[in-house]
């Protein structure tokens, strides 16, 4: 990946509002066979080892496709942006860097690294009913601030490009109603 003439991200979460660095050009995009799920305990950002919370992940699904943002990274700043990206999103394996094709809203396609979970690790928490989800979401708190925050701010990002997702909606709703704010 590392000797293409460009490097693209594939943002689906917080790297869409909160990427870590200045990309060179965003772009809707979309990627094939993956969706976008509450499906990864967070023990550092939005949780602890103690009380985990939950973040967004990446997951293998035929058929599926999720929508977020491809981020050109400037060419002058790929190694310090990879090695921070590595730092921030590799920090316990729990997802995989996966070199990816996505296809921007003008019709390009592009390699995009994206995080990939591991659904082997034992961070990995798949198939959780969205009550659960909503459940933990509404009490866990990390190192980044509420885990509520992350969904918010996610679906508020979502919402400001033009992705609806119905899903991530309901699950605002539920988590609201468990805070007393909705």
């Amino acid at each position: 990946m590392t000797d293409q003439p460009e490097l693209w991200i594939f943002a689906y979460g917080s790297l869409m509002w909160d990427p870590g660095f200045a990309p060179q050009e965003t772009a809707i995009a979309r990627l094939e066979g993956y969706s976008r799920a509450f499906s990864m305990r967070s023990i550092q950002y939005r949780g602890t080892v103690e009380t985990p919370g939950l973040v967004l992940a990446l997951e293998r699904a035929p058929g599926a496709h999720c929508l977020g943002l491809a981020l050109r990274v400037p060419d002058d700043q790929r190694q310090q942006v990879l090695a921070d990206l590595r730092e921030r999103e590799l920090i316990t394996n729990a997802y995989i860097e996966t070199p990816l094709p996505v296809t921007l809203a003008d019709g390009r396609v592009r390699t995009a690294l994206a995080y990939v979970i591991d659904p082997a690790h034992w961070q990995y928490c798949g198939g959780m009913d969205y009550d659960q989800q909503a459940r933990i979401i509404s009490t866990a708190h990390g190192g980044r601030g509420p885990n509520a925050d992350y969904l918010y701010n996610t679906v508020s990002h979502l919402a400001e490009l033009g992705l609806d997702d119905p899903t991530l909606k309901d699950l605002v709703q539920r988590v609201r109603r468990l805070t007393g704010q909705g």
